[in-house]
């Protein structure tokens, strides 16, 4: 713990910007903690439904006041030895726009709690910005979704490191907390950008989570023929131990499968249905968040692999799956012209349990891979950018609270990465290296019976391929090499020849005039 001292008792109230899902739920975890909170959206609807929502609840300890005027909302936070505010609003525009309608009421000392998904490089404009008048401006990673923003998410914090001295003890009261240990799930990432950075990757390892177990329920259901309440219960089995034990993805996944439609439905009327069956068959194939731009940090992590020169193909899969998936419009005119095989029962399969055996183990393989991708990153910023993040403590956080939750997973990579905290590549762990070719196999042997009878499988096909190229001395890419040197005059590396085998990465010393000019 950062402090002894009562964090509510410092602090005594809030200001939440924001009353959409997210900054609602943290409007009423604050006030359970006990901390008087003040709440303003652009949107009067938002402001009603959370004040709404208050007058009826019980176990609120604090009063939470709502303000239309975002004036009277931030003198509203008068009286305290500075005021905090967090905020919990789109990315971009939004946030400048906020920032800057209360700057002139703000004082040295005021603390600002960044909680939305926004891009690092913006987050270190802002915490500039505000340096400039004594203010804190803190990028902080909030996961978990909104269930999570109300009983306690995974938080990373980045940026100044005394004022996150002040204000940690709050956040670990806030924060979820280990369910092993107890720990809070919250520590000061690094300076600068680094906690929306850290958050931003997290959303890139989730990405490959889910599309891997989104494949994985497709092949369950369209190649071997099972039904909902029979996938939700491997899901649910394959959560209790081993590799994927107390996986967040699977524990919500086998809740999806088992729900069933009811004559009345959820309190908005959804799932709604006198004749039965199952929520997810109301769900369409169409995830827009990356289309419509509310969600940036997926594009934003496959961009930064690309910059940073850093393999993460079980990411990128995933995201472009996403991507493909949300103009479904035009999807519908292209599978006129293509007429591509929809995935069918697979035929081959001779003992059942065995498969779904090797599902368990690929989709296993395919997350880890996903969790080395992103940490490689986090570490090549981390180098690059000189925050001196510690990856093991990215771990804990990721423990309880947030959407990468896998235990298994962390009891593996935590220690290797808390006694090593300079590594760039996480397959040089021989426990890593272990467990990555110990599944090879059986993601092959998914990979290649999916193919076959047409499964959609973009992630885990990518994660096989990865651990080909990645483990592989016999790349094709001799023969580009030749190619680029003969149109660009690239040049070359020998083999066997001492600096040049492995060597650096940088230019090699030789060119073959292929074709004279």
């Amino acid at each position: 713990m950062a402090s002894a001292e009562d964090p509510v008792r410092t602090f005594k109230r809030i200001g939440l910007v924001g009353a959409g899902n997210m900054g609602s739920m943290m409007t009423f975890a604050f006030s359970e903690l006990g901390l008087d909170v003040s709440v303003w959206d652009v949107s009067r609807e938002n402001v009603d439904s959370v004040m709404k929502f208050a007058h009826g609840a019980k176990h609120l300890k604090g009063k939470i006041r709502g303000f239309y005027d975002i004036n009277e909302f931030v003198k509203s936070l008068d009286g305290a030895e500075r005021k905090l505010f967090m905020f919990s609003i789109t990315h971009g525009h939004p946030a400048d726009s906020v920032l800057q309608m209360i700057k002139p009421d703000l004082k040295a000392g005021d603390i600002i709690l960044d909680g939305g998904n926004e891009n690092y490089r913006r987050t270190e404009r802002r915490q500039k910005e505000c340096a400039e008048i004594g203010v804190s401006w803190i990028g902080m990673g909030v996961s978990g979704g909104y269930q999570s923003a109300r009983h306690g998410p995974s938080l990373s914090p980045g940026g100044d490191a005394e004022t996150l001295k002040l204000v940690l003890p709050l956040l670990e009261l806030y924060s979820a907390k280990d369910p092993k240990t107890g720990k809070p799930c919250v520590t000061r990432v690094g300076p600068g950008g680094s906690g929306h950075y850290v958050k931003m990757v997290h959303n890139g390892i989730e990405g490959g989570m889910l599309s891997t177990l989104a494949e994985a329920w497709s092949m369950l259901h369209h190649g071997l023929g099972l039904n909902y309440d029979e996938i939700g219960d491997i899901f649910a089995k394959w959560n209790q131990d081993g590799e994927l034990k107390n996986n967040f993805l699977l524990k919500i996944g086998a809740n999806i499968l088992h729900r069933k439609r009811t004559p009345q439905g959820d309190y908005h009327g959804e799932g709604a249905n006198r004749d039965g069956g199952y929520v997810l068959d109301d769900v369409l194939d169409k995830v827009v968040q990356d289309d419509d731009g509310t969600e940036g940090t997926p594009f934003w992590s496959i961009i930064d692999t690309a910059e940073r020169h850093v393999s993460a193909p079980t990411l990128a899969a995933a995201h472009y799956l996403r991507v493909a998936s949300g103009n479904r419009a035009e999807r519908v005119r292209v599978a006129k012209k293509l007429h591509m095989p929809s995935p069918k029962p697979i035929e081959t399969i001779k003992d059942r349990s065995a498969c779904i055996d090797n599902l368990r183990r690929a989709v296993y393989c395919s997350f880890l891979a996903s969790f080395c991708q992103g940490l490689e990153l986090i570490a090549r910023a981390s180098e690059d950018e000189g925050w001196d993040i510690d990856l093991g403590r990215c771990l804990q956080i990721w423990r309880g609270g947030c959407i990468v939750q896998s235990e298994a997973i962390a009891d593996l990579l935590q220690p290797c990465l808390t006694s090593n905290k300079r590594l760039t590549n996480m397959k040089f762990v021989d426990e890593v290296a272990r467990e990555l070719h110990k599944n090879f196999d059986p993601l092959k042997e998914i990979v290649t019976e999916g193919i076959i009878s047409d499964q959609y499988m973009p992630a885990m096909s990518a994660t096989l391929e990865y651990l080909k190229y990645e483990g592989g001395t016999m790349l094709p890419t001799k023969f580009m090499e030749a190619q680029m040197d003969y149109f660009g005059a690239h040049a070359y590396h020998k083999p066997n020849i001492p600096g040049e085998d492995p060597g650096l990465v940088k230019k090699g010393p030789h060119h073959y005039e292929w074709c004279p000019a």
